[in-house]
């Protein structure tokens, strides 16, 4: 791997882990299309470095809240809602095994269920209850939201746009929905962290980091910033933008996607589905 490689890759992340448009999706084409995943070791430790940039970008524009939990920390609230939030995600990565459960061939379709999610999203924000502004997150929205989080451990669906979704479904404005989920991914990239983590040591990945230093470390600067980056323009434009266009980018790249399995171009696994796969 090279250091304009692991920058991409990088800004890749931090942008797409914030942006509604699939951060893992977008990475693993990225890795087929630059023929990366040859070195599935490096791939490992390189996704766990990236995981760390995009948490400190979430640490660094929350610190306040983050500072407001620590202070609080047996009777925060938020703190308690993000528990409720990430219960969903971790009953189901602990009851299914995704990595065996999708294929690689589904890349395609989960970008177009993004698609379909932030219409949805969009068309939902503007009805009657679901842009009553409600003034706080609740349990309802927590749990509601966890469950669309959940739903995005498909690899390749966005967790933002998700979860998003998931916040207007339950009566927030999308301000305010965006934000929790931005503070939901904390815990989420943390439970990444510790199981990529955990595989990259038992498989001996950490050994790369001594040839691959340089790169690494550029990937993950660039992480963290283009993260940053990301969250402050979401948080900025969120009430003024249509996530319509979002939904016709990753529609569009879905298609593309597809085209390019269903012509072999391009060495992108075949289409498969759910328990239909090799």
């Amino acid at each position: 791997m090279n250091i304009f490689e692991a920058a991409i890759l990088g800004i890749v992340q931090g942008l797409a882990e914030f942006l509604p448009i699939s951060s893992s999706g977008h990475l693993e084409l990225c890795q087929q299309l630059m023929g990366l995943n040859g070195s599935s070791q490096a791939m490992l430790l390189l996704s766990v470095l990236l995981h760390a940039g995009t948490l400190v970008a979430v640490i660094v524009v929350f610190w306040e809240d983050w500072w407001g939990i620590l202070k609080n920390l047996f009777k925060s609230r938020l703190l308690g809602l993000l528990f409720i939030a990430s219960l969903p995600a971790l009953a189901a990565a602990l009851i299914l095994d995704v990595d065996q459960l999708f294929g690689s061939g589904f890349l395609g379709i989960a970008f177009l269920i993004t698609g379909l999610f932030l219409l949805l999203a969009e068309k939902l924000s503007h009805r009657g209850k679901h842009s009553s502004h409600n003034s706080e997150v609740g349990v309802k929205n927590a749990l509601i939201m966890g469950c669309m989080q959940a739903v995005a451990l498909m690899p390749g669906v966005s967790r933002s746009g998700s979860t998003l979704l998931g916040g207007v479904i339950s009566g927030l404005d999308r301000k305010k929905a965006a934000k929790f989920s931005f503070m939901m991914s904390a815990p989420a990239i943390v439970g990444s962290l510790l199981l990529e983590g955990k595989d990259a040591l038992e498989s001996g990945a950490f050994s790369f980091l001594a040839e691959n230093w340089l790169p690494m470390i550029v990937g993950v600067v660039l992480a963290a910033i283009s993260g940053y980056l990301a969250i402050r323009y979401m948080l900025k434009l969120i009430n003024r933008i249509s996530l319509n266009w979002f939904a016709l980018y990753v529609i569009i790249l879905g298609a593309v996607v597809i085209a390019l399995q269903l012509t072999g171009i391009g060495g992108l696994p075949p289409i498969s589905f759910p328990f239909f796969h090799s």
